[in-house]
Order: C-alpha cells, then structure tokens, then sequence
C-alpha cells in the first residue's frame, strides 16, 4: 500500500482546515494493493466470488480516501461494477484506486481490479467501478477535505466523467427509493438473518462497506441459484447505496428478490436493514441491484428459464428493473453489456 504523508502541524493562528490545506497538493491521490488470492478466497463456484473482489475495492478505495483527506471515511456509494472475468485462486491481484473528483465532504474514487499469473506478471482488468467516500469528525460529522485539482488532461477528462455520473447517480438513486417489496410478491426471494460480528468491523467501529458487500453477494447468489437450479456468479452490481451504518451486534437482514431475467441474466434486488436486536423496527441500510448469470459445469454462461410477473407488484418491479436499465443505458459512455441488454420479449415491447 501507498504510504501517505502527514498533515503537517497549523502554524500559529492557523487553522487546521488551512493546513490540511496547505499539504493538499503533495498529497498522493492513487493507492495500489497487491497480492495473491489465495485458497481461503475461494468462491461458491470455485472462482473467487464478487462480493470477495468488491471487499477488496472497498479498502483500496478507503485507504486512498483516507490518505487524501487526512480523515476516517465511509463508504457512501459504489458505482456501477461490471465483472468483465474471475479472479482465479492464485493469481497476482492488484487493485488501484484513484481519486477522480472532491466535493466539500466527498471523494470520488475510481477503482481497477486487475490479476494474472504471478510467474509471468502479466495482469488483465476483471473489474472497475466508481466508490465515493465521505470523510467523518470524531462525532461522525462530514467534514471538508482537500480540493482535488486535475494537473493533466488525463486527469480532466477523468473529473469529468466523475462529475457527469452525478445526476444518473440522483435518478439511479431515486427510482431505487420508490420501491418497497411486500409478501404480494411472487418472485424467487431470499431472506438472510444474523448479529453483526466484531470481526465484521473497521477501526472506526462500523461494519465495513466490503462485508455488506460480500453479504449482497451472498443473498443474490442463494437466490438466483434457487431460481435456476444451477451454479450463478455476479457479472453486474450497481447502485449500491449506504445509507445508515451497521454496528456490533446489530441484526441484519439481507432480501434478495428476483424481479427481471434476460436471456442469461437474472436480476436480484437486494436490501440491507439492520437494527437492535432486541426489538424496534429495521432501518434500511444499503441497496442495489445485481445481475447474476448461471454457469455449466464448465463455467460457460447459460441461458435462465423466463420469469413471468403474476402480481400487481411482480409487474412494478419487472417494470421497475426495466427504468433502471433505460437510465443506465443513457448514461455518458455507458455501453451495457449483453447479459444486460438482453430482455424477454413481451407484448408491450
């Protein structure tokens, strides 16, 4: 991992805001992590899993948020990840995070998994995503970070890109907020119960934003499986959205609800809540969507038997899946992949 300079010390009567300040421009705005996947990585499919890969995304992210702000973080939202092929067990994995863009609290940080063969050194890209973090005082209050100014075209080009998925990111975000899942549902659903564990935190005390993810992962995994009989693996992730932290001993409730399939791709909409466990409503916690596809025993992406909507709310969701992947679709230099494209024919279409 990068190493990270100090803040250096508020000379008399300045602030330590103007410090920070003052050392933002020999601040290094790229961490990169290496290191070797190893057995324990291993996945339900023999790959290394998604939610493993999005853990290791989330603390690359995290150590370059912090490093650049001086701050602890957390994690407020991860962007769109296409997992292009698998981190196999063994291979060489580095993963590069890199601060694109800064608002007053904000850091928005593009992230690359690459792996290979160690003996040859040779890696190839299995994944990239856009992670914004939040910089936090002592009483969990953002607080302001360093200005990020581009100093290469390259780097411009990079902001700009950054600030364009703003509002997709506010729509994304608001057509996710418009949906609750009732027992009027008829879909494929899964539901996981369990406590927070203390080896489930950072040193800020809060469950990591990698572990929610791996247990995303998890629910849509059991899921799909469910749904198609078969071995499934995560090829989409987005909108993955935290909205309340997790502690030690909260519940934790992970839905994971089928409500579109394609041709190959089967998407689950998944829901965090977490709460006291002794009592009292759950609050939500994170969201998204993830698109899972099944595997023959080979590991070739096969087609998933069509569902069907049967209810009211089985057609607003389908319907609700279909927005989503229109607002994707029309994104700045968003180009979906196939397994996203591909969509059931219907008589409305």
């Amino acid at each position: 991992m990068e190493n990270f300079p100090a803040p250096a010390d508020p000379s008399p009567g300045q602030s330590p805001a103007a410090a920070v300040a003052e050392t933002a421009a020999d601040r290094r705005n790229e961490t990169t992590l290496r290191f070797l996947a190893a057995p324990t990585d291993r996945g339900k499919s023999g790959t290394v899993d998604a939610g493993r890969v999005l853990e290791w995304v989330d603390k690359a992210a995290f150590a370059t948020a912090t490093g650049w702000s001086g701050s602890y973080c957390v994690t407020a939202y991860v962007g769109n990840i296409h997992f292009e092929y698998p981190v196999q067990v063994g291979e060489m994995v580095e993963v590069t995070a890199t601060v694109l863009h800064t608002g007053r609290s904000s850091m928005h940080i593009n992230t690359t998994v690459r792996s290979g063969d160690p003996k040859t050194g040779i890696l190839t890209e299995r994944a990239r995503c856009l992670v914004i973090f939040v910089a936090v005082d002592d009483e969990g209050r953002s607080t302001a970070v360093p200005e990020f100014v581009p100093r290469t075209l390259e780097q411009e080009l990079a902001q700009d890109y950054a600030t364009s998925r703003i509002p997709v990111r506010d729509e994304i975000a608001d057509e996710l907020s418009r949906h609750e899942y009732t027992e009027a549902g008829t879909a494929e659903r899964v539901v996981l119960r369990f406590l927070a564990a203390p080896t489930d935190v950072n040193w800020g005390g809060k469950v990591h934003g990698g572990i929610v993810m791996e247990w995303i992962d998890t629910a849509a995994y059991l899921c799909s499986a469910r749904y198609c009989g078969r071995d499934t693996v995560a090829v989409f992730s987005g909108g993955i959205r935290f909205l309340h932290p997790l502690h030690i001993g909260d519940l934790v409730e992970v839905e994971a609800r089928l409500i579109y399939t394609g041709h190959k791709g089967m998407h689950i909409a998944v829901k965090v809540r977490s709460g006291d466990p002794k009592g009292g409503p759950l609050q939500p916690t994170t969201n998204c969507i993830t698109v899972m596809v099944a595997r023959d025993h080979e590991g070739t992406s096969v087609p998933v038997p069509p569902w069907e909507p049967v209810s009211e709310e089985d057609q607003r969701l389908w319907q609700h899946a279909r927005t989503l992947l229109r607002i994707r679709g029309q994104a700045p230099g968003n180009r979906l992949p196939n397994h996203l494209l591909d969509q059931q024919p219907r008589e409305e279409d």
